[in-house]
């Protein structure tokens, strides 16, 4: 605890050292004995106690079979987990008793001064003693005797104030184990939502593997079809590349001989012409009558044969979506649980 920060705010070190002194659960000076919590704050043992038991309402004793249980520290909602002795098994601050009592001493060795004690408006020497059940205030013993609550029910003010007192502790244990259920829900939503991040990574991936195989698959047809077309493309084209060539010699053969032809038009003597004409007729004829080259078909360069028609599974792709079956049935199994629960 830093007493010296206290002592610089307050003018009264005293005062001070008491609000420093103050239990955080009953708004009281710490009772014996003050246990020291793992966080470094300090709570009664009965205080302590009480919000241990409603944030584990099951724990029933140090005989127990139950192992042990947690709380939060209601200064700074550090996270206590205690073993089988409950509140028992926490260290005692020997070190803030020792100081509540020097406290304590210091306090009654005072002369006891006016304005210390809560004083009666309408009776200003008489100090606050009684309680107005009727009219639920404080008040003093003149105004029961002669004042405004002669005719109201009283009744002693320490009583009233244990029985508020407790009343009240027992609702800081209701708002702390309140406190500790949300804060378990908000650690059960944060899970959620952890898990959830984690569930669409995974989700995410699996979606990309599964389009990836699917791309590759694509792909290795593509480049099947592909290699089935560039064969039909080599045998085609290798084909009129042969024809190509026998047209080529064809076509030279017979211009060799229209050259020998005009060269032997061109003869003026009729022997000389004659010696060497008819043979030469007759190899134009046979030439002219010679073996007829093949010929490539009406459509034979066309590769209309190798389109793909793709539409069915482009409709598939734009088809393709989550199942929503699935979906469905958790959502509806998620409701018939709930309302079995409930």
């Amino acid at each position: 605890m830093d007493f010296q920060a206290g002592i610089l705010q307050d003018g009264s070190p005293m005062e001070s050292l008491e609000k420093q002194l103050i239990c955080p659960i009953c708004l009281e000076m710490f009772s014996k004995p003050v246990v020291i919590l793992p966080c470094q704050h300090n709570l009664c043992r009965k205080c302590a106690n009480d919000v241990f038991q409603a944030a584990n309402p099951y724990w029933q004793s140090r005989g127990s079979l139950i192992s042990g249980g947690r709380f939060r520290c209601p200064s700074c909602r550090h996270e206590v987990l205690l073993d089988r002795h409950g509140v028992y098994g926490l260290q005692r601050n020997l070190l803030v008793e020792n100081i509540i009592d020097i406290y304590k001493q210091e306090c009654s060795s005072r002369p006891l001064k006016k304005g210390e004690h809560p004083m009666c408006k309408e009776h200003e020497d008489e100090r606050i003693n009684i309680y107005c059940v009727t009219c639920e205030v404080p008040t003093c013993s003149m105004c029961k005797v002669f004042g405004a609550h002669k005719d109201c029910e009283v009744a002693p003010l320490e009583s009233v104030f244990q029985g508020q007192k407790t009343e009240l502790n027992n609702c800081i244990s209701m708002l702390v184990a309140g406190n500790d259920r949300i804060q378990t829900i908000i650690s059960q939503l944060e899970d959620s939502c952890q898990s959830t991040e984690e569930n669409s990574e995974a989700a995410k991936r699996e979606l990309c593997a599964r389009f990836d195989a699917l791309a590759a698959l694509l792909e290795e047809k593509k480049a099947e079809l592909l290699q089935r077309i560039c064969r039909e493309q080599a045998d085609k084209t290798a084909f009129i590349q042969s024809l190509i060539c026998q047209y080529k010699e064809q076509l030279e053969k017979s211009s060799r001989l229209v050259e020998t032809a005009i060269q032997a038009a061109e003869e003026t003597g009729g022997a000389a012409f004659l010696m060497n004409a008819k043979q030469l007729i007759k190899t134009i004829v046979e030439a002219s009558k010679g073996a007829r080259l093949d010929k490539i078909e009406q459509g034979y360069e066309s590769m209309d044969a190798f389109s793909v028609s793709l539409e069915h599974l482009t409709e598939a792709v734009h088809a393709l979506d989550f199942d929503p079956a699935e979906e469905d049935e958790e959502y509806f199994d998620g409701e018939e649980e709930e309302e079995v629960e409930e």
